[in-house]
């Protein structure tokens, strides 16, 4: 399965509301109604949760500064790239790209939302379903795109991501309080441009987001080992993580495509 990351900066003029609900009234109707002529599997909008108590500002503070936050994040699954590419081929799947490529006009600053396409390494899992922060729950979700220290080349940055910081975040997973966590890697791949194009997207891709869920917290200090999993898990980022380029979202979830079944 192949995921297509689309970080989304709104268009000039737009204030966060407007933007927040045109997407979610207007754009994820859109996406809903071509999936069978792109055969999308999932499509799913991540908006800034409301409820977040400037989570995502003290976590920039914590790693002493970040870039700002996108406004928020869409996704979209498919099987293969052999399914995106056969759908992308037909009559009724070029249409639909292009519809979609219509709907963001005036929506998104195009050439300021990065795109790409990436595998996801599950590391964390409470359950046999996908975990969903839905808008009336207690769960958030943590969407981090990351950039990787200049020292280190990309393949470099992701071994050590894979190899070394999974298996610690995943230690200190019951104590941080995550109900699921994934890693998805930025993977190349020639069907890009055939998104990239049309939007004149030239806003650098990132290597990779990291993804996490958890139940909001109740403004209490957090437990003692709560607080050491954090240390513990910011120090090993600076190893490997350009923070200064790299970005978090704290949102709420909105699922307009699930064909799991498909899968």
């Amino acid at each position: 399965m192949i995921r297509l990351v689309h970080l989304l900066r709104r268009a000039p003029g737009l204030s966060q509301a407007e933007f927040s609900a045109a997407l979610r009234d207007r754009h994820g109707p859109v996406v809903a109604s071509v999936q069978t002529d792109l055969d999308i599997v999932r499509y799913v909008q991540t908006h800034a949760d409301p409820a977040r108590q400037g989570l995502d500002r003290a976590a920039a503070e914590a790693r002493g500064g970040m870039q700002p936050s996108f406004d928020a994040v869409a996704e979209y699954w498919w099987q293969s790239e052999a399914s995106l590419e056969q759908a992308l081929d037909s009559p009724a799947g070029k249409a639909a790209a292009e519809r979609l490529v219509v709907a963001e006009r005036g929506l998104l600053d195009l050439a300021a939302s990065p795109m790409w396409f990436a595998i996801e390494y599950p590391q964390v899992s409470s359950g046999l379903v996908r975990t969903v922060a839905k808008l009336r729950s207690g769960m958030m979700r943590i969407h981090f795109a990351l950039q990787p220290l200049s020292s280190l080349t990309e393949d470099e940055a992701r071994l050590y991501w894979l190899g070394t910081h999974g298996p610690l975040v995943r230690s200190h997973a019951a104590a941080r309080g995550t109900t699921a966590y994934n890693q998805v890697h930025r993977r190349e791949c020639a069907l890009l441009s055939a998104f990239t194009g049309p939007r004149g997207t030239d806003a650098e891709p990132y290597l990779g987001h990291a993804e996490a869920w958890f139940e909001r917290p109740s403004g209490l200090e957090p437990p003692a080992e709560m607080r050491a999993a954090m240390t513990a898990a910011i120090e090993d980022e600076a190893k490997f993580i350009d923070w200064d380029r790299s970005t978090i979202l704290v949102g709420k979830e909105l699922v307009f495509i699930d064909r799991e079944w498909a899968l």
